[in-house]
Formats: C-alpha cells, sequence, structure tokens
C-alpha cells in the first residue's frame, strides 16, 4: 500500500498521465537540394583489368552480351570484381580472386 501511495505522488509531481498525451515538435524539413548539387548515384569510370575477359566470356555463357564489356570496379589486386552491363538491361557480376572468377 505505501508503495502505491509512492507511485501516486510520483505520478501527481512528474504531471500525471498528461505527460504522455503531449505532441512533439516537428522535425526539421530536410534542406532542398540546390540545382548545381553534386549527383545521387556516383558514376565509376571504365577500366579493364587482368580478368575482364574471363569475365565476358562467363557473362556471354549467361546469355549477358553487348556494352563496354567488363569493367573492374574494385582496386587492382588479388580479389578484384568485375561488372558487365548486358543489352537486356541487366547486370552481370563476377568475382575473381587470384584469376579464378565465379558469378556473383
Amino acid at each position: 500500500m505505501k508503495r502505491l501511495a509512492l507511485v501516486c505522488a510520483a505520478v501527481a509531481m512528474l504531471g500525471g498521465c498528461s505527460m504522455f498525451h503531449r505532441q512533439m515538435p516537428a522535425a526539421p524539413a530536410a534542406p532542398v537540394a540546390a540545382a548545381d548539387a553534386a549527383p545521387a548515384v556516383e558514376t565509376i569510370p571504365f577500366r579493364t583489368g587482368v580478368s575482364s575477359a574471363t569475365v565476358e566470356k562467363m557473362a556471354k555463357q549467361q546469355g549477358c552480351t553487348g556494352g563496354q564489356g567488363a569493367g573492374l570496379i574494385t582496386e587492382p589486386g588479388p580479389v578484384e570484381v568485375y561488372r558487365m552491363r548486358c543489352d537486356s538491361g541487366k547486370v552481370f557480376m563476377a568475382r575473381c580472386e587470384l584469376r579464378q572468377c565465379r558469378q556473383m
């Protein structure tokens, strides 16, 4: 009973249940992007790699042809990732580790 009295007193001191019905202030509006702002999508320049021809052959076996071919999208090294855009609009990607490539 004493605990109930303490809880009631604490609730009364804190403003009762009305504290749960207060409206939160509105969040500030997001800033409007300027016309000369940077594009939202970063483009990667096309680069060939040591396994580009291998990835292009793999893509052709999957029915993916066209475009510039397989471009390297990571830094050259022991593990590389290649991407090729197909005529159909799909994207073929492969991961090559020490020139051993697998479709992603």
